[in-house]
């Protein structure tokens, strides 16, 4: 399989200092963007009884990182992200970005969800603007800044586009696009691919993938694809459900852009998989009351 070449990184991009250009700002880069949670439980009360969804999470995410969370439905993947981004503060533990306790929504971590969430009367470029509203940008530089970031995720020529003129692979770039134009420190992912078809999904895998070289934010991407989570990630997350909690940590040795017809891809999706699918071994009380009890025949 053949790779696009990594393109140039957008010029309001590059204003770093000493040094510029793609050296100066991944330099720039390189302390931002890290995240320690610590032991962290969240729980929800359904019909006066407190279910715990996530237990003892201790995670460390390097800065420019890029990490999957792949896990059963219900093992708490998209409420961790929720906790990280801010909207969730109902917890107890620590979530830090570069040292700072998260407590509410900030521009320093971006979100995008498995729909594009686009304004259908916006156009494009009016989409991706709109995330420098609250910013100090000046005017005079956001249709630049906006321009750059059409440009990141090959979308020029589609400006005047509105959502529903977009394939749902474009749609999603988009909202890509305009979660990056705030420069965030921490991008989160909540299953972003999982809507599209399968060749479609294929295409913005490598297209995610050449947006996080070239940008080197600190990327944390939930997903029920293995192997989208292997070809993307520095490390995936294996979590187990009920509650959720950190069964093993893979780490994928190999660089970037990746060939999915890697042995080592194919060896650790099985591995993987393997522990996903097997038979559960908690017969603790709380285990079994998770459980989906069918009727025997004498209860019919």
């Amino acid at each position: 399989m053949s790779f696009e070449p990594v393109p140039q990184r957008p010029p309001h991009l590059s204003q770093t200092g000493p040094q510029t250009g793609i050296a100066g700002a991944e330099s720039a880069r390189s302390a931002r963007g890290a995240l320690t949670i610590s032991s962290l439980d969240k729980s929800f009360t359904i019909s006066g009884t407190a279910r715990k969804v996530l237990d003892g999470i201790n995670l460390t995410v390097r800065p420019g990182e890029f990490v999957s969370i792949v896990g059963a439905s219900g093992c708490g993947k998209s409420t961790l992200l929720r906790l990280i981004v801010g909207l969730d503060d109902e917890y107890t533990g620590e979530i830090r970005l570069d040292g700072e306790r998260v407590a509410t929504t900030s521009l320093d971590r971006g979100i995008v969800f498995q729909d594009h969430r686009l304004f259908p009367w916006m156009t494009l470029e009016q989409n991706v603007e709109l995330a420098l509203l609250n910013t100090d940008v000046p005017k005079s530089r956001r249709a630049q800044i906006v321009a750059d970031h059409i440009a990141l995720v090959n979308l020029t020529g589609f400006e005047k586009a509105y959502p529903h003129q977009l394939s749902g692979g474009m749609a999603q770039r988009a909202a890509i696009a305009r979660a990056l134009v705030t420069e965030p420190k921490l991008l989160l992912l909540d299953e972003p691919l999982g809507a599209l078809d399968a060749l479609t999904r294929v295409h913005v895998q490598n297209e995610l993938q050449r947006i996080w070289m070239q940008q080197r934010s600190t990327m944390v991407m939930v997903t029920h694809d293995v192997e989208e989570a292997l070809y993307l990630g520095d490390r995936v997350i294996v979590m187990t459900p009920h509650p959720g909690r950190i069964r093993r940590i893979v780490d994928v040795d190999l660089p970037h852009p990746r060939d999915r017809r890697s042995p080592v891809l194919h060896r650790l999706k099985d591995e993987i998989l393997a522990e996903l699918t097997a038979a559960p071994t908690d017969t603790t009380d709380d285990a079994r009351g998770n459980l989906v009890l069918l009727p025997t025949r004498e209860d019919r």
